[in-house]
């Protein structure tokens, strides 16, 4: 039985309107404020369409008791009168037509502007999000906040809230009109619908619980057919094509599961509602035959009389007018509930804590003059921190470069610690290199550094600053990194290197291009530095592709720079040649460098070595090689990383 069925497999429950959060309703209408004048004019359409159902009814009873039922008494019938009749309700049906074209049409051009609203807010917030939340949800899974439920929504918007709307103000508009023709047969009719809501109610009950289900299945199939995809070398390597099929199916089969019951539901309210309401048209035929022919007293909100063949009609009419909105009501119920299951989870996405900056200290420009530190707007290459003492002045520290870890402790779960007691330094202009196996906590010291996490215990200072005080914006902008999975956006090879700093010129671009080694390949490209890269840059070699992220950070010109396995994926030949674009870019910079392959490290000022989240060596490549501990068994292979 798939995972989530009760007994039978059938999930248990029911949708319950009254467990829509009024707060996330009022919420969403907080985004169609803007359009208050159209909504108006909508209002307005939807009850002006709902009327002419109502009119066009009555005015039935006057065709045919005022007009047709005396002309079948003369013999020679005049048939002005009865043109002009049907000609205003020509008028009627095309003025209630009209409205619902237009209030339709309108109600598309609303959706889609609070769709749009929607879709900014949430990207923008998205944008203020810790890394933390990305790193433990699937991308299919937040994509499906962008695609599934913002897609109910739209139904919602466009469809389900007019036509609901719709139907209660006909529902209204109908009810007066029958009780001003026949307070008996309204009765029958307020019995009958009392009946057939008992009976609808059942049904979208048992879809509307479905619909929901379906709704977070989708999300996990949609999850998972991403990260399918994205790791479908691997996948193919292993040869897990069958496994991956396995759990696919399971996951579908769910989906389906969910889909086939909620369907079901759905797709037989609409003809059972139909049904009931030609029973109900033959009730009221009999019924009201038999009051008109027992001639029993007719009471109504125009008074008392006895039922006519106009009444009849025009009740038989009404009732069908009646009874078909409930059809409507009870399937966009279905979809209200939801698309305000997709708007909870929109807006709990949107409450998501952002990420949490008190830093007050600024990374500004500055020159110096005669020895004193003046800031300036204009970019001088020469940065310095801005700092508001307690008295309102400001002083200035300039920016060298000098990182001091001091007994740092930190976990990604508070009950496990990935790093302990880590205690480390590096100097304006210093290399400094990080070795260890995977898992080691390497990657994890400079996460806390661009403070994508913040640390349990100890102190990290920045040219003395400790970082907490210091913008996030403006400490990571004084950071440049090169990391071992490159990510190239869609555009030139110009817009993927100037991604490093916005303002920067060709030349510049050009210039970090051949620091990285990076201008000969570039230049073989069909347009060269124009060359469009889409998917991520998948006509471009690894090596290439790191080469231009190489060039990305070389174009920001930050003071410090991470090296994140930046070589790892490029052949020994090619490493030789970045290599000597690294050493240009690293030097007079604060580097931190992660790498496996110690041959990339044996140059740095200073190597430690990670092992279970604890610095166990440190010095030199010549001081831990004359010691004979791990760096030694790891450079002579004694002892692998992996």
């Amino acid at each position: 039985m798939p995972k989530g069925m009760g007994p039978h497999g059938r999930i248990p429950g029911k949708p319950d309107l009254r467990k829509i959060n009024p707060a996330t309703l009022k919420r969403l209408f907080s985004y169609m404020a803007g359009y208050k004048n159209q909504l108006i004019l909508v209002v307005i359409c939807i009850v002006i369409s709902s009327l002419t159902l109502a009119i066009s009814a009555l005015f039935l009873r006057t065709l045919i008791d005022d007009h047709i039922t005396p002309m079948l008494l003369e013999a020679e019938p005049d048939f002005s009168n009865l043109f002009r009749v049907i000609i205003i309700m020509g008028i009627i049906y095309t003025s209630g037509a009209l409205a619902t074209l237009f209030y339709n049409w309108l109600m598309v051009d609303i959706a889609q502007g609070v769709l749009k609203k929607i879709r900014d807010d949430m990207f923008s917030h998205m944008q203020s999000l810790p890394i933390r939340f990305f790193d433990s949800r699937s991308h299919g899974d937040v994509m499906s906040y962008y695609t599934n439920d913002a897609d109910t929504l739209r139904q919602m918007l466009t469809m389900s809230l007019p036509q609901t709307f719709a139907a209660l103000v006909t529902m209204t508009s109908v009810l007066l009109a029958m009780l001003y023709l026949s307070f008996w047969l309204t009765i029958l009719v307020l019995g009958f619908t009392y009946l057939a809501l008992r009976i609808v109610g059942f049904i979208a009950g048992k879809s509307g619980s479905y619909f929901i289900k379906q709704q977070q299945s989708l999300g996990e199939v949609n999850g998972y057919v991403e990260e399918m995809i994205s790791g479908l070398k691997v996948v193919k390597v292993f040869n897990h094509e069958e496994v991956a099929k396995e759990d696919f199916d399971e996951k579908n089969e769910i989906l389906a599961a969910h889909s086939t019951e909620a369907h079901k539901f759905a797709n037989i309210l609409m003809p059972i509602t139909h049904n009931l309401g030609y029973v109900l048209y033959v009730l009221v035929a009999i019924v009201g035959g038999a009051l008109a022919i027992g001639s029993v007293t007719n009471v109504s909100l125009a008074g008392a009389g006895l039922l006519t063949l106009g009444m009849i009609a025009s009740f038989l009419q009404l009732s069908r007018s009646f009874i078909n909105p409930l059809a409507q009501v009870t399937m966009q119920l279905n979809s209200v509930v939801m698309a305000m299951a997709g708007a909870e989870r929109i807006f709990k996405l949107m409450d998501e804590q952002s990420e949490v900056d008190d830093g007050h200290v600024a990374l500004v420009n500055v020159k110096n003059e005669t020895g004193t530190l003046v800031e300036t707007e204009e970019r001088t290459e020469h940065w310095a921190w801005k700092n508001y003492n307690n008295d309102g002045s400001q002083s200035y520290t300039e920016l060298h470069g000098d990182v001091r870890f001091h007994e740092v402790d930190f976990g990604y779960d508070e009950n496990e610690l990935v790093l302990k007691n880590i205690t480390l330094y590096a100097e304006p202009g210093q290399k400094l290199a990080l070795v260890g196996a995977t898992g080691a906590g390497k990657t994890t010291i400079t996460n806390l550094l661009t403070r994508f996490y913040d640390i349990a215990d100890g102190k990290i200072r920045y040219d003395g600053i400790n970082i907490n005080k210091i913008k996030k914006s403006d400490l990571r902008r004084s950071l440049g990194m090169v990391l071992q999975d490159v990510h190239l956006f869609s555009g030139t090879v110009m817009d993927n290197i100037r991604y490093g700093r916005l303002d920067a010129t060709d030349e510049e671009c050009i210039g970090a291009g051949k620091m990285a080694n990076a201008d000969s390949f570039i230049k073989m490209l069909p347009h060269g530095y124009q060359t469009e890269l889409t998917g991520d840059g998948s006509s471009l070699s690894q090596g290439q592709r790191q080469l231009i992220s190489i060039a990305r950070a070389a174009v920001a010109d930050p003071p410090v720079m991470i090296l994140d396995e930046a070589t790892s994926s490029i052949d020994t030949r090619t490493e030789a040649i970045v290599q000597e674009g690294m050493d240009k870019l690293m030097h007079g910079r604060t580097v931190f460098v992660i790498a496996h392959r110690l041959s990339t490290v044996q140059n740095s000022d200073v190597i430690m070595v990670i092992e279970d989240g604890q610095i166990i060596e440190r010095g030199n490549h010549e001081k831990l090689i004359s010691e004979k501990g791990r760096y030694y068994q790891l450079y002579t292979g004694a002892f692998e990383l992996e």
